[in-house]
């Protein structure tokens, strides 16, 4: 794909949300040597019948998506440890005509209301704090997942909340502004040629006046 820097004119978001799940498979596999299923729907009130795709940093995306798998991971696999299949993660992507919105739902018991806003406090996690030098990479316990996770949304005019149900599960609802790229054509093209540059004191877009004829004799 062609992006521009760092940013995708046409992110796939679903390729996104599958790529997340799959490497956060890979580790919740690794340590519980099980891990639940993804079951994601889209749903572009634009055009029904074409999959969503917006403007945006897809590692962004990615890290949002990661994090949030992570933690939905854990929870599903800790609290389900005796059951014979764990309950699918389902992830719902809606494009609107400002908003992309994307919520993922979890069967991993949910958290106390007191401690939802704790979640985005920096360091402060619910695992324990993984030992270093160990090898591999930690599935949890740093603190810095989704506080970060969070920044990331809110850069660009979005925000990443969790709405949770003790004893039954968690949504986290990630919302992202959808950014409009300029048109640029003949028309734009005869604007930005038509634009007057500004004076500066050491680059004078015009000539200085002749004030002489004001001086006085």
């Amino acid at each position: 794909p062609k992006h521009i820097g760092s940013i995708d004119p046409h992110c796939s978001v679903a390729n996104v949300v599958r790529d997340a799940y799959n490497m956060a498979k890979l580790l919740c596999d690794k340590y519980y040597m099980s891990s639940p299923d993804l079951e994601i729907e889209e749903v572009n009130a634009s055009n029904s019948q074409q999959p969503i795709s917006i403007v945006y940093v897809p590692s962004h995306l990615y890290h949002m998506l990661f994090e949030l798998f992570k933690n939905a991971m854990r929870a599903t696999v800790e609290s389900h440890e005796n059951s014979p299949r764990l309950p699918a993660i389902k992830v719902m992507v809606a494009l609107g005509q400002e908003d992309l919105s994307i919520k993922m739902s979890d069967r991993g018991m949910g958290v106390p209301l007191r401690k939802i806003e704790r979640l985005f406090s920096y360091m402060y996690s619910t695992a324990p704090t993984p030992q270093l030098g160990t090898g591999g990479a930690p599935l949890a316990g740093f603190g810095y997942g989704l506080p970060i996770s969070r920044l990331y949304a809110k850069y660009f005019q979005g925000d990443l909340q969790l709405f949770s149900m003790e004893g039954f599960g968690t949504d986290a609802l990630s919302t992202d502004s959808v950014e409009r790229l300029p048109v640029y054509n003949k028309s734009a093209w005869r604007h930005y040629q038509a634009s007057q540059e500004a004076g500066d004191w050491c680059v004078p877009s015009t000539e200085p006046k002749n004030t002489s004829t004001y001086r006085v004799p």
